[in-house]
């Protein structure tokens, strides 16, 4: 399930994204957001600052490349509040490191997500990314 599907700001160290939490998530429980949701908004969020590398600037769609991405840390999460139903909540991540190889790439992402401006958590997750 895509859950990071407004993109108003990417580049190669930092993204911005944007999410609105409709009834049909499958991480909605009791109309909020899960814990489980607002991590795996936070990661897709942060694996298209390394993912993006793998795509071709001229495949507007996506459909050349395949790209796989797994958490391979959580080294930090902190969840203040959990958004409910119909509120939208802004994702933002910096890269902090980067290693590449032939195989994969392996990075370092801190994210901090806001509902109305008020920060509703922060993380820190590790990722392995390759092309498959």
């Amino acid at each position: 399930m895509l859950m990071a599907n407004v993109t108003p700001y990417l580049d190669e160290t930092s993204v911005e994204t944007r999410f609105k939490v409709e009834a049909s998530c499958i991480f909605v429980k009791n109309g909020h957001l899960s814990e489980t949701g607002l991590i795996e908004n936070a990661a897709q969020t942060c694996a298209t600052i390394v993912g993006q590398s793998f795509f071709d600037d001229k495949d507007k769609d996506g459909n050349k490349n395949k790209v796989v991405g797994y958490i391979s840390a959580v080294k930090k999460v902190e969840v203040f509040a959990l958004p409910k139903v119909g509120d939208t909540i802004t994702t933002k991540g910096e890269l902090i490191s980067r290693y590449d190889n032939e195989a994969f790439s392996s990075c370092t992402i801190a994210s901090e997500t806001f509902r109305n401006g008020e920060l509703i958590v922060a993380c820190t997750l590790n990722f392995l990314i390759h092309e498959v």
